[in-house]
């Protein structure tokens, strides 16, 4: 018996990966976050999966769910929404399920950062303008932040913000940013990215407030920083035609001259 935790992705149903999908389709049990994952990633579920809603559960009922398929010998599905790296709460259902000697596998999800970004048709890291992007988070009910961990540090490298969990603190963010990005910094916030009823909005830290609808207050990730609207950075050199690569070789003395994919 295995416990598989998947990454069911930012919220379209079919942005899941295969491995996901066929992982589900072979689950007895399926464990799901109910406030977050769609019903319509649990079509993949064979007939008769025993299916729980994690929602309204405590750490002590899922792990004795956990235990009782564990008993039975029945493989679970547990279904996070976006990917596992992060603010998943995976992290305390493993340490509980390494203390039982239950195994489990991780298999990775889309991103919401990374949905946001292709709802925007938008590129993060543009050569000249950002090369990091900073998945972060302001403080919370749920959890703190570490002292170094501030806005305020991450804004003094330029880098493009991911703001997670954080549309109840718009004020703070524009109060802690403003200083390192300045007032006419891009931002867009992105409601439900990827979901049927998904809505864009586009401002900078000085007049996101305004126009923020105040009908938004969860599931709304807020990106920051000058690559959402550059148009003038430099092109990549990977493209470039007179960079030498190994799979375009410029020169008789490049040292990829000779190369194939069996070299070592």
């Amino acid at each position: 018996m295995t416990v598989h935790f998947i990454g069911a992705g930012p919220g379209a149903p079919d942005l899941l990966t295969l491995r996901g999908r066929d992982l589900i389709a072979a689950c007895p049990v399926c464990l799901y976050a109910g406030s977050l994952v769609p019903e319509a990633v649990l079509a993949h579920c064979p007939e008769g999966t025993r299916i729980i809603n994690t929602a309204s559960m405590d750490l002590d009922a899922i792990i004795a769910e956990v235990q009782n398929a564990h008993t039975a010998g029945k493989d679970i599905a547990r279904l996070h929404s976006g990917d596992l790296s992060v603010w998943s709460a995976m992290g305390e259902q493993l340490r509980r399920l390494k203390a039982l000697d239950i195994p489990f596998t991780v298999t990775p999800g889309v991103p919401s950062f990374a949905a946001a970004a292709a709802a925007l048709g938008a590129e993060l890291t543009l050569p000249g303008v950002a090369q990091s992007v900073v998945l972060t988070r302001t403080p919370g009910r749920a959890s703190s932040m570490p002292a170094s961990e501030t806005l305020q540090n991450f804004a003094a490298t330029g880098a493009t913000l991911a703001i997670h969990l954080s549309i109840g603190n718009v004020a703070q963010v524009v109060l802690d940013l403003t200083p390192a990005y300045g007032a006419d910094c891009p931002v867009a916030v992105i409601y439900r990215a990827s979901w049927s009823d998904e809505r864009i909005q586009r401002a900078t830290l000085e007049t996101v407030e305004q126009v923020l609808d105040p009908d938004i207050k969860r599931t709304a990730l807020i990106l920051v920083g000058p690559a959402l609207e550059a148009s003038d950075f430099a092109e990549s050199c990977l493209y470039a035609a007179d960079y030498d690569r190994r799979y375009r070789p410029q020169s008789a003395e490049s040292p990829w001259v000779g190369w194939s994919h069996g070299d070592d």
